[in-house]
């Protein structure tokens, strides 16, 4: 059994993506449960894109719109079945791990983050009763946006 995300066969188990499996390496499946993903590792999303699998496609999706890669997004054909499910995620505000956020959630910051007109929020700063707003991919905790791929529920 390989990865159907880069095909490497080392501690390879099953990871569900809408209701499949898809195959998944220690390395991928560690990457994308920590949100912190590494470009050159998932290089090799240009060849998963254009898998068979419903659920390596929508994986692929949601992978390669974290990693802001447009070029092959663009590229990337779904149907359009699987690009509602590949977007469910990005409606239901996810934490960088894939836990879905409700209003009233306490989040831990996962990564120094700047804040405009100065300031910095330090890793592992706990924000309790967090809202989820009208803004797509944040959260509002204490008046500032955030991103939800730099909080993780706690």
């Amino acid at each position: 059994m390989v990865c159907e995300l880069c095909g490497s066969g080392k501690n390879v188990t099953g990871f569900e993506v809408e209701g499949e499996i898809v195959n998944l390496c220690e390395e991928c499946k560690s990457q994308i449960e920590s949100g912190d993903l590494d470009e050159n590792h998932f290089q090799c999303l240009n060849e998963s894109m254009w898998s068979d699998k419903k659920g390596v496609k929508i994986l692929t999706y949601r992978l390669l719109k974290k990693l802001g890669r447009t070029d092959l997004l663009d590229m990337m054909y779904l149907s359009d079945e699987e690009l509602a499910l590949a977007q469910k995620e990005e409606e239901e505000k996810l934490d960088s791990v894939g836990n879905r956020l409700r209003d009233g959630d306490s989040v831990m910051v996962i990564k120094d983050l700047n804040v405009k007109g100065g300031g910095v929020i330090k890793r592992g700063t706990v924000f309790k009763n967090i809202r989820l707003g009208d803004t797509p991919g944040h959260i509002l905790a204490k008046n500032i946006y955030i991103k939800t791929e730099f909080v993780k529920k706690v």
